[in-house]
């Protein structure tokens, strides 16, 4: 059972009208159970939860199971929200909200969901994302194609964190192995090339992308850059699968 609003559920998007709702997100929709909340003392909603439901075991309610509700509407369990600053206040501590703060979802099928629907849980149906963001920013750009590009704004909605960690992308990049993941398909968020990365504008022309130029007037310098419109790889389905 299910206590919410109704909800419009749509696949490769999210929930109608949500702030979250986005195609390439692993984080679209917040589920939490309510016997976890009862237990905190925390009233539905206090979480900024999309969804409470009732009845779950604890041990199918994991990263990778798969909700289904009476509508054919579906979620993916990716992995826990956690917890911050935004609901210190409901806790004695971060720490006591552990696990307990919700699991993120995806939307792979489209319905609608209203209170008192009765869903159904299949725990281990997709492999859960790690909690490790980065471990999910490997994950993440493993899967871009040659050919294309990726903006650091991008990769922060595709692994699902805060803006903050665009700050992490210099750190991220640099302890990533170029041999091994294809870090030269990776843009500022602006679409420059990037500073890490060695002998990138070769290497991105190789694979068929046109690197353009453009003088740095501060700088005396020509910047690189690549037209996000015409190499930008957006794929809607990976989370979907």
């Amino acid at each position: 059972m299910v206590e919410l609003k109704t909800l419009n559920l749509k696949v490769g998007h999210g929930i109608e009208g949500d702030i979250n709702a986005d195609p390439i997100s692993p984080r679209q929709v917040l589920i939490v159970r309510s016997e976890d909340i009862l237990d905190l003392s925390i009233q539905p909603g206090e979480l900024r939860e999309n969804i409470v439901v009732t009845g779950i075991e604890l041990e199918n309610f994991i990263p990778g199971s798969l909700l289904t509700f009476e509508s054919g509407a579906a979620i993916r369990l990716t992995f826990h929200c956690e917890p911050c600053k935004r609901v210190a206040h409901l806790v004695e501590s971060l720490k006591s909200i552990q696990v307990k703060r919700g699991i993120l979802g995806v939307v792979i099928k489209s319905g609608k969901i209203q209170v008192g629907n009765k869903l159904q849980v299949q725990a281990n149906k997709f492999p859960a994302l790690s909690e490790n963001p980065y471990k999910r920013f490997l994950n993440f750009i493993i899967k871009i194609p040659s050919g294309k590009v990726v903006t650091y704004k991008q990769i922060i909605k595709g692994i699902g964190v805060d803006n903050s960690y665009l700050r992490a992308m210099p750190t991220y990049l640099k302890k990533t192995s170029a041999a091994d993941y294809p870090v030269h398909r990776i843009l500022d968020s602006k679409g420059y090339l990037i500073i890490y990365v060695n002998q990138q504008k070769s290497k991105l022309e190789t694979e068929g992308v046109k690197v353009l130029s453009e003088a740095d007037l501060l700088s005396d310098l020509n910047k690189n850059f690549v037209d996000i419109k015409d190499y930008l790889w957006e794929d809607h389905t990976i989370y979907l699968e």
